[in-house]
């Protein structure tokens, strides 16, 4: 079902982009929709308030063993979205899975296969995928 959901998406995307068909233009209209969900984040925050950010550096026991690190890494996010941010983010969020599925679309990429070589590869390397 999911992959039906992705397959009809993209295909979606496909019947209306018609203005941006350029991977050019894709790829900087994926850019400037990142910056957007960038911005809606930093203005929940900023202007809105309903969440806060006080980031420091993680700090991780020495003995601790790397599946043990995510129980000691902070988010560095205070509070939840209001109803406003959410809808925001939201959409932005949207808007940027748009323009990943239309780059998708240009090289004849499945997104779900995309989405599923990814997570085969994170379930076979775990937490030593970003091990970096």
């Amino acid at each position: 079902m999911k992959d039906l959901l992705c397959d009809q998406f993209q295909e979606t995307v496909n019947e209306y982009l018609i203005r941006h068909r350029s991977v050019l233009d894709i790829m900087a209209k994926l850019q400037e929709s990142t910056a957007r969900v960038n911005r809606a984040v930093t203005k929940s925050v900023t202007s809105c308030g309903c969440v806060e950010v006080h980031a420091a550096r993680q700090q991780y026991p020495a003995d601790a063993t790397l599946e043990q690190l995510r129980d000691h890494a902070a988010d560095h996010v205070n509070g939840k979205l209001c109803d406003h941010c959410r809808e925001v983010v939201e959409a932005e969020l949207g808007n940027n899975l748009f323009y990943l599925a239309a780059l998708c679309n240009t090289f004849d990429l499945n997104l779900y296969d995309v989405i599923l070589k990814e997570h085969k590869k994170l379930a076979a390397l775990g937490v030593y995928n970003f091990a970096d």
